[in-house]
């Protein structure tokens, strides 16, 4: 029918007309909401924070270097994904904002956080006391510490207390290299020979120690011993049960009340519209959800 229109000038009014009405329709088709990876144009369910770094952008400080919680996307070299990437993203959205993930060095990253390098750190951060003191806290998981160990546990591992003169991997700056500092003392104190520490910066890295036996064990989270020994079938397994269970949160400058009352209700919001369980089914996370009822999933 277009063509019919192109045989005479006589029918240039029916082309202007034509087009008019086609353009007013496609407007009409287009005035809907525009949404963009971690943002819409449409109002946000929940408040932006007052205080962002950048505006329209909710800048993240994560170490991507922590299966199943952040690390390097194969398919999309220069981006990350994750469990916590997943998350931050979808609770930036709720607040009409866009997601940049900033890589960090997770011994430096709760002071980076502080020198207001990001507006927020998610990266499977556990929650204790120390750290309290000089930030705020929005639980969203909850995980313990585990061993990785060769399939068939050779060395028979249960616990931290049996790793005495022995080679173990653990990732700098986090809570199981603490704990493997306590255990060990408990093995000088017992006369027992020290542990044989292996510290490196990458998680990925630790686990390498024990698949090319420089190490007998890793000690980690739960949730990142489960995902190493599910990509590895057959070679590892896990040494022991799951022991210390804490909760992780996502980390908020302390008394930046804007911030952590946006990041707080977009939790909520997204447990409250299953968003939260669908993520956590995803990456097979279920041991560490946090229930909507849990009232004390909130640290400030």
């Amino acid at each position: 029918m277009l063509a019919s229109f192109y045989k005479g000038k006589h029918h240039s009014l029916w082309i202007v007309s034509f087009f008019v009405l086609l353009s007013l329709l496609l407007a009409a088709c287009g005035s809907g909401s525009d949404t963009t990876t971690g943002g819409s144009t449409s109002k946000p369910a929940i408040a932006a924070p007052t205080d962002l770094l950048t505006a329209g952008t909710l800048t993240v400080g994560s170490d991507t270097t922590y299966p199943p919680q952040e690390f390097p996307d194969a398919k999309n070299p220069g981006t990350y994904t994750g469990f916590d990437v997943d998350l931050i993203t979808a609770l930036a959205t709720k607040m009409g904002l866009k997601t940049q993930i900033v890589k960090s060095d997770f011994t430096t990253i709760i002071t980076s956080l502080t020198n207001k390098r990001f507006d927020v750190v998610i990266s499977a951060v556990t929650i204790n006391d120390d750290r309290k003191k000089v930030v705020d806290f929005v639980p969203y998981f909850s995980a313990g510490e585990s061993l990785l160990v060769q399939k068939g546990n050779p060395k028979s591992l249960k616990s931290t207390a049996d790793l005495c003169g022995l080679d173990v991997g653990v990732q700098n700056g986090t809570v199981e290299q603490t704990d493997l500092g306590l255990a060990n003392d408990a093995c000088k104190k017992a006369g027992k020979p020290a542990i044989k520490l292996t510290i490196l910066q990458d998680q990925t890295a630790v686990v390498q120690l024990l698949s090319t036996n420089r190490v007998v064990a890793t000690f980690q989270d739960s949730p990142v011993t489960d995902y190493y020994n599910k990509l590895n079938p057959g070679q590892f397994e896990v040494g022991g049960s799951v022991i210390g269970a804490a909760q992780q949160g996502i980390v908020v400058r302390k008394g930046d009340t804007s911030m952590f009352n946006a990041v707080q209700a977009a939790f909520k919001a997204a447990q409250t519209d299953g968003t939260y369980k669908k993520m956590i089914d995803k990456w097979g996370l279920s041991t560490g959800s946090i229930a909507l009822a849990d009232r004390r999933s909130v640290y400030a």
